[in-house]
């Protein structure tokens, strides 16, 4: 099968979408040293809710980048881990990521001079 993600309909769009939002990323990178629970997840990813978070990880699984797990246990305990399919997009991720922090300085200056050619 052929996919073109420029073509609205072609699955490999909403695949891209998904892991293109900016609370996958953070969610695949705080998955990277290892399972963890849905609370630490949260605090891991600072400013996402409760309710993003939930629909994010079920959409994860669903897609095959994670596992979640229930432990029958008092309380309950379910975690969350990456799979294989979502440890190689984590190796992209990672890329992404560390390209970020190393031109950060970069962008940040094109940013202030964009801004104060806008003003003048």
């Amino acid at each position: 099968m052929d996919f073109d993600p420029t073509d609205r309909d072609c699955p490999a769009r909403q695949l891209l979408d998904r892991i293109g939002d900016q609370w996958t990323v953070l969610i695949v990178l705080s998955l990277c040293s290892g399972p963890r629970r849905f609370t630490q997840i949260g605090e891991v990813v600072s400013g996402i809710s409760q309710k993003v978070l939930s629909q994010t990880l079920r959409s994860l699984v669903r897609d095959g980048m994670l596992t979640r797990t229930a432990y029958a246990e008092v309380p309950p305990r379910v975690e969350y881990a990456l799979t294989p399919l979502g440890h190689s997009l984590a190796d992209t991720v990672a890329y992404l990521d560390r390209w970020a922090r190393e031109h950060m300085a970069e962008v940040l200056t094109a940013r202030a001079e964009f801004d104060r050619a806008k003003v003048s």
